[in-house]
């Protein structure tokens, strides 16, 4: 069995204040994108990596490899106006059918176990999403501003990895991008498979703003033996 690892850094970080792009921000004293790669590369599974970045990152990214002596194998990709299409233009770097996850840059704190379990669940139902439940009370609300609860029991917080058979993943990618295509699974489910999920780690955190880089230290230094 072939195994693929999508690494989707293609994100401006606008929300972080920064001119550094989030995924190249320092947490532990190496950019956040190298600890989501190295917890990949370390997994049972062995995936072949591709990193999706924005074309005039390659080469600062490379430099960045050469700096912190980051020589794990990995080819680049280039990303593209939205998440849909630099995952699409990943896809394009596979050759053969197989398992892929793909996965935010920006979460680098994905667990070990999760990862191996993502491809695990995959090869035996076809797909494998990530989500945890949310503790918080969750309302919608509409263009008149009224608002209605949400049962939380059904609820999920949807993260990375999300993980599908390669070549069902591109045809259902094939598709136009629609704004509602906020990641994978959304893409599938209107290629018409149910999604399967299993329960992610709450340290998972995606860094969006400033201070979740802070937090993303801490549960660092936490985890450190």
């Amino acid at each position: 069995m072939h195994y693929y690892a999508v690494i989707v850094a293609g994100g401006s970080g606008n929300r972080m204040n920064n001119s550094i792009p989030k995924q190249f921000l320092l947490l532990a004293g190496r950019p956040v994108i190298m600890h989501a790669i190295e917890v990949f590369y370390n997994c049972p599974q062995k995936p072949e990596i591709i990193v999706v970045l924005g074309q005039e990152l390659h080469k600062h990214w490379l430099d960045l490899c050469k700096e912190y002596k980051f020589v794990i194998p990995h080819i680049l990709a280039n990303s593209g106006l939205h998440r849909f299409d630099s995952v699409k233009s990943g896809l394009a770097k596979i050759n053969r059918d197989g398992i892929v996850a793909v996965h935010d840059a920006a979460r680098p704190l994905i667990s070990p176990s999760v990862v191996k379990t993502s491809y695990e669940v995959a090869l035996e139902k076809g797909n494998c999403v990530v989500g945890i439940p949310p503790v918080d009370s969750v309302r919608t609300t509409n263009p008149d501003g009224l608002t209605s609860a949400l049962n939380r029991g059904q609820l999920k917080l949807v993260q990375t990895p999300q993980t599908f058979w390669v070549n069902e993943l591109k045809k259902a990618y094939e598709v136009e991008f629609k704004v509602q295509f906020t990641d994978d699974a959304s893409v599938m489910e209107h290629y018409g498979l149910n999604i399967n999920i299993i329960e992610g780690n709450r340290e998972n955190i995606k860094i969006t703003y400033p201070e979740d880089l802070d937090i993303a230290s801490v549960l660092f230094n936490k985890k450190r033996p």
